[in-house]
């Protein structure tokens, strides 16, 4: 076995356990958490705020359109017609089933988002009044 090296003031800590030393875990945990626009006022774009619903729905119409490619592939004269008979159908239902949740996402998000100002209104009026 090989032994590390030791440091020059002599304690015997590897290089790499200084790094997770003075790492500032605590800080990156908190900037990394899901709860962050909880404590930042920041006001987000409206892509920040709707780009995971819209590249779902995109991705559900591509798939979508995909399987109906496949499908009409299936009516015509090819030797592996029973490969688009099968294939055709699956990536009909998955593409419409990642439209229709991504379609379904975006209402969610905007209640969210309302809620979140009525929260945001009702703690600013609570603090005004109780901090007097």
């Amino acid at each position: 076995m090989e032994i590390p090296p030791k440091s020059p003031d002599g304690s015997e800590k590897s290089p790499q356990s200084k790094e997770l030393l003075t790492s500032n875990t605590g800080s990156s945990l908190c900037i990394s958490s899901r709860s962050e626009s909880v404590w930042t006022s920041t006001p987000r774009s409206k892509w920040d705020i709707y780009h995971k619903p819209v590249i779902v729905v995109s991705v559900g119409a591509a798939v979508f359109l995909f399987g109906m490619v496949i499908t009409s592939l299936s009516c015509i004269q090819i030797k592996n017609k029973n490969v688009y008979k099968m294939c055709g159908p699956a990536f009909l239902s998955l593409g419409l089933m990642l439209l229709v949740c991504g379609l379904v996402w975006i209402p969610i998000i905007r209640k969210k988002q309302k809620q979140r100002q009525k929260s945001q209104f009702l703690q600013s009026l609570k603090s005004f009044f109780f901090n007097r």
